[in-house]
């Protein structure tokens, strides 16, 4: 039964990737609000669930040991999400030290379908991540596993318009930008699938939140609150941001 619920929640990150993607498309002017509120999320999930239950399955450990795990999670995800997006620039195609408001269609010197392939390909890697952590996270229990699900819901929907507008942003058509749509869709489920594979013992899975705990502080606070914040009034986005920290907490509150 758990399986199944693992594959049903993969499958609605799927859902919410599609739903991401089109948005971006159709309804680019309240992006910031939806960005600010995913990285609310991600940062709540982090703080509010993951971290506490690492503490408390992994009390062997140490909480200094499991903190210092944290840190570890934290620099592995910055170094593969450069790694992979490269260039000099983050995982949506901004270059970095430059202000600049975003736009869908760049003056045709910034095109570089290449950077599309390999920021796009990034965030299917992150998707892939995001649904393997479901997996993982029903296997601490239940109540983390519906806060994970919560948050890669709000996450892989910033995603899926993330991957339609650096396809875009960089000189890809339409088509283009919904095939990059679509892998990016699948990945969480196979993410999802991998992770049923087999069975960590419940020391093993204190030491994995405490590392997706860094890979999520750094997704919300290295890249989708600098991204909801770019360019647009701040009062506002900051808002949706509390507003998304406080609606994992209170999910991790009532699924507990």
């Amino acid at each position: 039964m758990q399986n199944l619920t693992v594959l049903l929640i993969a499958f609605a990150t799927c859902v919410a990737t599609l739903i991401g993607g089109w948005f971006g498309i159709a309804m680019r002017d309240r992006l910031h609000l939806v960005l600010g509120f995913s990285a609310g999320a991600v940062i709540g999930l982090a703080f509010f669930d993951l971290l506490p239950e690492a503490l408390e399955l992994g009390r062997d450990y140490g909480p200094r040991n499991l903190m210092g795990l944290v840190g570890v999670g934290f620099v592995s995800y910055l170094l593969l999400d450069r790694v992979l997006a490269g260039n000099g620039r983050d995982a949506h195609g901004h270059d970095h030290g430059h202000e600049h408001a975003p736009a869908l269609t760049p003056a045709p010197a910034e095109r570089d379908p290449r950077r599309a392939w390999a920021v796009a390909g990034s965030l299917a890697v992150h998707s892939f991540l995001d649904g393997f952590a479901i997996g993982i996270a029903f296997q601490a229990n239940r109540t983390v596993g519906i806060a994970v699900a919560v948050a890669v819901l709000s996450h892989d929907f910033a995603d899926g318009l993330n991957t339609v507008g650096v396809v875009l942003r960089n000189g890809g058509n339409r088509r283009g930008a919904w095939r990059w749509l679509f892998t990016d869709a699948m990945a969480p489920m196979l993410g999802a699938a991998v992770s049923l594979m087999f069975t960590i013992p419940t020391s093993g899975i204190a030491v994995v939140l405490a590392l997706f705990a860094g890979f999520f502080l750094y997704v919300g606070a290295s890249d989708l609150l600098p991204e909801s914040q770019h360019a647009h009034p701040r009062r506002l986005t900051t808002f949706f941001t509390v507003l998304g920290a406080a609606f994992l907490y209170i999910v991790a509150r009532i699924a507990g």
